[in-house]
């Protein structure tokens, strides 16, 4: 005999007895929120770590880059005779270029040179190329050049270490040979005379650029721009 079927109670729905996974779970505790919040302060923390690391190695590079260039410096030191021989030019130049000065501003009486028809130093001496801009002597200009050189030049200043010192030194000799040559060519092309002591003031400068120009793989780094 079948048994009476018995009704639902009323007032529940059919789904009353299947709860959301949201409901399932229940209020989150303070525990999981504080965790959460720790670890993300910890990936931010690891995040700037690893920017300043990152940093730190990239300055660390630039300083060992600098240190290396510093140490090439120092094992490419010049030969000993070397400043020497640059000092003791300087002041020969040093010499010439004051007697040519005084000779200008003088009126030539001092001059002591040849006057053929290809060695004349008066003629040099006394022709508008002699004349930096119409204003002042060339010789007063190589006065200038020997009076910064012979300091530059001096034995215990090649060992200093001061990049303007090198790169100084360096520059006054491109300079100095450059003018020499504008010189030769108005002597051989303009003037068409030559004057020995001139000459000896360009093979002086010459051979200054040279011995200069020999220690270039010594010469001290530039400052970085990084610093």
């Amino acid at each position: 005999m079948a048994e009476p079927r018995r009704d639902r109670p009323a007032g529940r729905s059919a789904g009353a007895g299947v709860r959301s996974p949201a409901q399932g779970r229940g209020p989150k505790s303070p525990a999981s929120v504080n965790g959460r919040q720790r670890s993300a302060s910890g990936n931010g923390q690891q995040r700037g770590s690893s920017h300043r690391t990152s940093t730190a190695s990239k300055t660390s590079e630039r300083e060992q880059t600098s240190a290396r260039r510093e140490a090439q410096a120092e094992e490419a030191q010049v030969a000993g005779w070397l400043p020497i021989a640059t000092f003791i030019l300087s002041i020969i130049g040093f010499g010439i270029s004051v007697y040519l000065t005084i000779d200008h501003y003088t009126g030539n009486k001092f001059l002591v040179c040849s006057a053929s028809s290809v060695v004349n130093c008066q003629k040099v001496t006394t022709s508008p190329e002699s004349m930096v801009f119409g204003v002042f002597p060339v010789a007063l200009l190589g006065l200038i050049f020997f009076t910064f050189m012979v300091p530059l030049n001096f034995p215990k200043v090649w060992r200093s270490r001061l990049w303007w010192v090198s790169w100084g030194r360096l520059a006054m000799v491109v300079g100095g040979i450059g003018f020499v040559v504008y010189l030769l060519y108005s002597e051989l092309f303009s003037i068409k005379a030559i004057c020995l002591w001139c000459t000896g003031v360009h093979a002086i400068t010459f051979i200054l650029f040279v011995l200069v120009l020999s220690t270039i793989s010594s010469l001290p780094p530039l400052p970085s721009r990084d610093r």
